[in-house]
This record gives C-alpha cells, structure tokens and sequence, in this order.
C-alpha cells in the first residue's frame, strides 16, 4: 500500500520515542485515532517495537469453514502470514476485538521471531502467552485466551488494509510500541514524526526535571515563559540534547 522505506536512522530515532509524544504529534495534524485500543505488552521490554506493518485479517468463523484439518492446507491464511512477513516488519492482526479465542500460539509467534519480525500486534487474543513473554522480540494483545483461532475466527487476508483496536492500519504503516501500547503512524509521515518527536523528547525530559526541582508547571509545560526557553535552551546546550 505504500512505497515509503523506512530508513534505518527514523527507525534508530523511533526506537527512543514514547507513544504519547506520537501521539501528540499525530493530534497536531490532525489524526486523533491512530492508537491501538485495548493492547497491551504481553511482557514489557525495555526497547520499543518500531517497523512497517504486515497485516493479516480474520472474520467471525463458520464453523463448516473452520474445522480443526483445515491446518492441513499449505495455504492457510494464518500460516502463510507467519512464513511471509518480512524481516523487520510487524504482523498486525484484525482480530476484530474478540479474544474468546486466539489469533496466534507461541510455537507460530516463535518462528515468526526467528524469521525476523519485528514484533507482532493483536486486538483479540494469544495463547501460550508466557512463551511468548519471554521471546526477545514483543508481542502485544488484548489478552490470554487458550482456545484455537479457529473457534470463532477465520484468518482470510494478508496485507491488506485491516483495523486493528479501532485503528486503522495500511500495509506499510510504521508501527511504534511501547510499554503503554502501539501507535500507528502513517508511512509518509514517519520520517517527520521522528524528527519532531526527536525534540519533543528532550523538551520533556528538561520538564521533567524542573518538575521534580519543584518549579511550577504554568508557564513551563508548555514554555509560554521567556525565562523557562532560555532555561531549556541552556539545558541542552549543558546535556547535549
């Protein structure tokens, strides 16, 4: 869905950058609905997941659609997902919001990990959730839910525009996760957003700081005050940020 090629250097920067700075970015331009609801880390991991997103869709499963043989097929939509993503992309899955019942195991997400995704969404649910906690590579969910996808899903598309906890997301959107959840950010915007999230992020730290030294927050966040510019201006130059 898009030519954009994220470069290493915007990946480096989003890897620093927290959703809620993207977030705000976004809001600036007007995007106000380009967080994923409803997911969280299956575990925590201390560096955020940014890549192009890969998608896959399921719909509600019928059940003489969906016996348990149908994994037999070389061309199980779910399947193929797994063993098509490319390297440095995130697999991001319609789930439609449903976690009675998983959209992926540990085994699958496994190899996904090995075959060099960068991580892996879902708005419904996981099983084999510990395994997947503990893979180098993060993984985000609405839950743990140990039935098959097959009991009320059906995986039916790949790549192709998918809404994903409310969020829309096209093939090639950069998908930036961290502990509070996963931000999508539409391709042509990346690089700008890396950029300008790039000093939102040292800007809030400086805030941070004055914060904690006890200095009141009218004024300072946001810098309406000459004095407190000067202040960050004269931080950044002392810390290099």
């Amino acid at each position: 869905m898009s030519n954009h090629i994220l470069s290493e250097e915007t990946r480096a920067k989003l890897k620093k950058i927290s959703t809620a700075s993207i977030a705000t970015a976004l809001f600036k331009r007007g995007l106000r609905n380009q967080f994923i609801q409803g997911v969280v880390p299956v575990a925590p991991k201390d560096e955020n997941m940014v890549g192009p997103a890969f998608t896959l869709r399921y719909i509600p499963a019928r059940e003489d659609r969906n016996p348990i043989t149908v994994f037999r097929n070389a061309d199980h939509p779910q399947r193929v997902a797994i063993e098509t993503c490319p390297a440095g992309h995130v697999l991001v899955m319609d789930g439609r919001k449903d976690a009675r019942a998983a959209t992926a195991g540990s085994i699958l997400i496994t190899r996904l990990a090995l075959r060099g995704a960068a991580g892996v969404v879902t708005d419904a649910g996981m099983r084999d959730a510990e395994g997947i906690g503990k893979l180098d590579m993060p993984a985000y969910f609405a839950k743990s839910s140990a039935p098959t996808n097959l009991t009320h899903h059906e995986a039916l598309d790949i790549d192709v525009p998918i809404s994903c906890g409310d969020a829309p997301v096209f093939p090639g959107d950069v998908m930036v996760g961290d502990k509070d959840g996963v931000m999508v950010i539409p391709a042509h915007l990346a690089d700008e957003i890396a950029e300008e999230c790039t000093g939102m992020e040292s800007f809030e730290d400086f805030v941070l700081e004055e914060v904690l030294a006890g200095s009141p927050i009218i004024g300072l966040y946001p810098a309406t005050k000459d004095e407190n510019l000067k202040k960050y201006q004269d931080w950044r130059a002392r810390t290099g940020r």
